[in-house]
């Protein structure tokens, strides 16, 4: 086992091995290429029965694991939406994981506690929300949405169901629209609610929820005794990143008494920008509002700012007290366990704090607009390819397209020329892309968003695919 000399000797060893991984991870593969069962296959079927070295750890870290790993920290990167990270958030996580502290309470640290505090209130007001938003740090975004929905359902019941159950309430309805993330829909079935009775909601030509519809599918339920519950609207889809019109819908909401909640994952964190407040008008209305800065905030995974207007609904829903954890201090601060799913906390304040300072607001701004205007040239592009099309309007740092040839009509033909141009381009280990479906057609992604991406990166990721093309067949 380690002891104290042992361990600073290889921390600054594994410290100059991670400075030396993230200069060169662009030269690296950016998605895995091994086989399923590889990894598995080559690690013991027991752990050892005496303690092993750190050099011999450390060798099978770089020749078994290492290659397993898909590197979201490439500049090549450009699959998904990002899970970023940075040199400042890393600094930080580095110190929450050396404290190891547990975080459920203001008691078991009250710097975690009230730092997390002033970080939601950074957050919201470098987002542009209300005022009378406050929050907590959630680990996801999935786990924002769930505690919304039950939020919501809590207080629709009058805090009876926590208590009872919901077997003596009306059946509830979910409102999202059909480009909502999963995620959604995985909370409906958790809350017990059932995923039958989520209801997506059509959307318009450029795949935003329509408010029409959604008023349509509200009245048409409450003739059939269905309690409508919660629309969740989306800033940011995953698989387009359409901007759900809040306004219209935040007006929908307040005149049924229907929760909103928003999922602005990706997206929230353009709100740092002036120019895109306009995502946000109609915010009034909103209960809940989610986003990650671990996505595009440079804040490494896991790290989800969830804000609520009525602090006291949250509270009702998530607060329970045993003896083991009364306090003297309980009711002059905040409890962050009350806040949420989770009891136990990582200290997820510390790394955001770091970045924010590090970069600050003005160097935050700078690299969003660069990874905008990157997209944007991307973009162009394929507007002037004639064997290229742009599959849906293009926002963010996000670029939605498709090789089509003029010369291949049939629409089968043009997914698996598609579905092919992929599975090539990711095979070259040069850049890692993914796809979605727009309506039934298959349709490439590229997200310019990762913390260091440069423009020699999208340059070259362009030459790629033109130079992939040539070689790709149905």
């Amino acid at each position: 086992m380690l002891n104290h000399k042992d361990f600073r000797k290889h921390a600054h060893e594994l410290v100059d091995w991670m400075a030396d991984y993230l200069q060169d991870v662009e030269n690296l593969p950016v998605k895995s290429m091994v086989k399923p069962g590889e990894i598995y296959q080559q690690i013991p079927a027991k752990a050892p029965g005496t303690g092993e070295s750190m050099q011999q750890i450390m060798r099978d870290f770089q020749q078994i694991i290492l290659p397993g790993i898909t590197h979201w920290q490439s500049p090549n990167f450009f699959a998904y939406f990002p899970a970023n990270s940075s040199y400042a958030s890393l600094l930080g996580e580095m110190l929450t994981a050396t404290l190891g502290a547990q975080c459920m309470i203001w008691d078991t640290s009250p710097a975690a506690a009230e730092l997390e505090e002033r970080m939601i209130e950074w957050l919201r007001n470098l987002l542009g929300l209300p005022e009378q938003f406050t929050g907590a740090i959630q680990d996801t975004a999935s786990t924002a949405t769930l505690t919304a929905i039950l939020t919501a359902r809590e207080q629709a019941t009058h805090y009876s169901s926590n208590l009872t159950g919901l077997q003596n309430t009306k059946t509830f309805r979910i409102y999202c629209s059909e480009e909502a993330h999963s995620s959604v829909e995985k909370a409906v079935a958790i809350a017990g609610i059932g995923r039958e009775n989520m209801v997506k909601v059509a959307v318009d030509d450029a795949f935003r929820m329509n408010p029409e519809a959604l008023s349509v599918n509200i009245a048409k339920d409450r003739e059939h005794g269905f309690t409508p519950l919660c629309v969740v609207a989306t800033l940011g889809t995953t698989g387009v990143t359409a901007i759900d019109p809040l306004a219209a819908i935040g007006e929908v909401c307040k005149q049924q008494n229907i929760w909103l909640h928003v999922d602005a994952a990706f997206a929230g964190t353009a709100l740092v920008l002036p120019e895109f407040r306009w995502m946000i008008a109609g915010i009034e209305n909103v209960d809940s509002f989610v986003m990650n800065p671990h996505k595009w905030m440079f804040t490494n995974f896991d790290c989800s700012a969830y804000f609520v207007r009525d602090k006291e609904a949250l509270l009702r829903t998530f607060a329970i007290l045993p003896e083991y954890l009364k306090t003297e201090s309980r009711g002059s601060v905040n409890d962050y366990r009350d806040w949420g799913i989770q009891l136990g906390r990582r200290f997820r304040a510390l790394k955001l704090w770091f970045v924010l300072r590090n970069f600050g607001i003005d160097g935050i701004r700078e690299r969003l607009r660069n990874h905008i205007a990157l997209a944007d040239e991307f973009a162009r592009r394929i507007e002037q390819q004639p064997d290229f099309e742009m599959m849906a309007p293009r926002h963010l740092s996000l670029v939605c397209f498709r090789y089509h040839p003029e010369h291949i009509t049939n629409e089968d033909e043009i997914n698996k020329l598609n579905t092919n141009l992929l599975k090539k381009l990711n095979a070259t280990g040069r850049v890692y892309l993914t796809h979605t479906k727009v309506g039934g057609k298959y349709t490439l992604r590229v997200v310019v968003g990762q913390t260091y991406v440069k423009k020699q990166h999208v340059d070259a990721a362009w030459d790629l695919i033109l130079q992939t093309c040539l070689a790709v067949t149905v």
